[in-house]
């Protein structure tokens, strides 16, 4: 229980910086794509903070599968489109699974999306199994960028911290389906 409160609060830390950079307004600049990506990381981070939050969130499973299946859609079009924004398709891909794939039979936690009390494993352990090797891999190679210093080599400010995001995000993604898959 106290992992799951330690990540609670990482990923409740790391949306000060997606909010700070949403505020700063400099996307004429930058560009939608990349505020598009902020909009999104700052979403899968709140649905991160439901997940390991031992209480669970305040939006039931359904519409967490909902807002997801948006998200997933949207950037896989956009992917379809210009060929980027796929790892932001695919973060709320896999979210959408674990989403989805928890068991729900259990009137344990009522319709709250909380995997902090999931006693049974996803459906399909070798989908989060695949995914958690994707995410781990990703958040490795964002830390590397992060120890070189080649994220904070940019013009924009802002990049140092969205690697930063990345990297703390792949890692927790990946923990997470690894954790309720095994």
């Amino acid at each position: 229980m106290a992992v799951d409160w330690a990540l609670t609060a990482v990923f409740a830390a790391l949306t000060l910086p997606c909010v700070l950079r949403l505020a700063r307004l400099d996307y004429a600049r930058l560009g939608h794509r990349v505020r598009h990506g902020d909009l999104a990381e700052l979403l899968l981070l709140v649905a991160m903070v439901a997940m390991f939050s031992p209480v669970g969130g305040p939006i039931p499973a359904a519409g967490w599968q909902a807002v997801l299946v948006l998200t997933t859609g949207w950037f896989a079009v956009a992917w379809w489109r210009t060929r980027t924004c796929a790892h932001h398709a695919l973060s709320a891909a896999a979210m959408l699974y674990m989403v989805t794939a928890m068991p729900h039979g259990g009137g344990d936690h009522g319709p709250w999306l909380t995997m902090a009390t999931m006693d049974a494993r996803l459906a399909v352990p070798l989908i989060a199994v695949v995914a958690a090797g994707y995410f781990v891999a990703d958040a490795a190679w964002s830390g590397v960028l992060v120890v070189r210093g080649s994220a904070f080599a940019g013009a924009d400010p802002g990049q140092a911290s969205r690697t930063v995001c990345r990297t703390v995000m792949g890692a927790g993604m990946g923990y997470m389906l690894l954790a309720s898959a095994l």
